[in-house]
């Protein structure tokens, strides 16, 4: 475990800057992650490129590193020929490759690590995430998500991210999945215009977490940067928790052409706005990188 203090503590202080995309950096760094596993591959063939990543998003002002195991699952693994005590290694590994990246930043300041913990859709790969209703009840999506998430919480995370979440169905099996593991966790839900990805009222969605002792945080990742202006304050108030929030770049992505569309909305600007709507752990999702990061930790940490 972490010897920072607990977050909790520092999130009833202040606000906490999180990480920005994992798949942009390893990119960036010149890793192919055209793969179903996409980051998770390098915790197999690489996991010194993603303790890298991480690196580079401490250096750059981060408090929290989310681990590289949103894709990483025991039947995405088995389907690699990979099994499942190789696969609870792999998981476990993703928690410590962060570790390791925090004892290397060698910060004056507290650094946490944060499990991910990636939507069912994530281990289908076809961009199912994004619309969730996957014709299984929260009892059969329970049982998947659970076996997961208590490896990556023997792994000593200071916190599980439930992220990228597109419904209510899968937000209700994840509160029971983390339920008596003794590691806190936030639920942040994918979402467009006001409704999470799957049409359902954000309210209804946030309220789910209102009496979840193990959340610490209820918010939104993995949607645009004006969807998550939206969110915020609606997250704070209907939960009464510090709201988590963690948008992409702004950017569009195009599932025929395979490649990023328009561009970036997401600026440091928008930082101050969130923290005053009740946000307290700010970061950025996918194509958001290190410069960004720089940007928001310097917003957040101005007297």
């Amino acid at each position: 475990m972490s010897s920072a203090p607990a977050l909790t503590d520092a999130l009833a202080g202040g606000t906490v800057v999180l990480d920005g995309g994992m798949s942009n950096q390893l990119a960036a760094a010149g890793h192919d992650l055209g793969d179903e596993l996409w980051s998770a591959r390098l915790l197999a063939e690489d996991p010194g490129a993603v303790t890298e990543a991480h690196l580079a998003y401490f250096e750059a002002g981060a408090d929290v590193a989310i681990t590289a195991s949103y894709q990483a699952t025991f039947e995405g693994f088995a389907r690699r020929g990979i099994g499942r005590e190789e696969a609870a290694r792999l998981l476990a590994l993703s928690v410590e490759s962060a570790r390791e990246a925090a004892r290397r930043a060698r910060a004056a300041r507290p650094l946490w690590v944060a499990a991910s913990v990636g939507p069912y859709g994530a281990m289908l790969a076809d961009g199912s995430e994004y619309r969730g209703r996957y014709g299984l009840g929260v009892a059969e999506l329970e049982r998947f998500h659970r076996p997961r998430v208590e490896v990556l919480a023997a792994a000593g995370p200071d916190v599980l991210a439930l992220e990228t979440v597109p419904d209510t169905d899968e937000a209700e099996a994840l509160l029971r999945a983390v339920r008596g593991l003794g590691v806190p966790a936030w639920l942040s839900y994918s979402v467009a215009g006001g409704r999470t990805r799957a049409g359902q009222p954000l309210e209804e969605a946030f309220a789910l977490a209102a009496d979840a002792d193990e959340v610490i945080a209820v918010g939104v990742n993995c949607c645009t940067p004006e969807d998550a202006d939206r969110a915020v304050a609606l997250a704070a108030r209907v939960t009464g928790r510090p709201a988590v929030v963690y948008p992409n770049s702004g950017e569009t992505w195009d599932a025929g052409a395979r490649a990023w569309t328009g561009r970036p909305t997401f600026t440091a600007g928008r930082v101050a706005g969130w923290r005053e709507s009740g946000a307290r752990l700010i970061g950025g999702c996918c194509r958001v990188g290190p410069e960004t990061i720089s940007a928001i930790a310097g917003v957040l940490r101005e007297p």
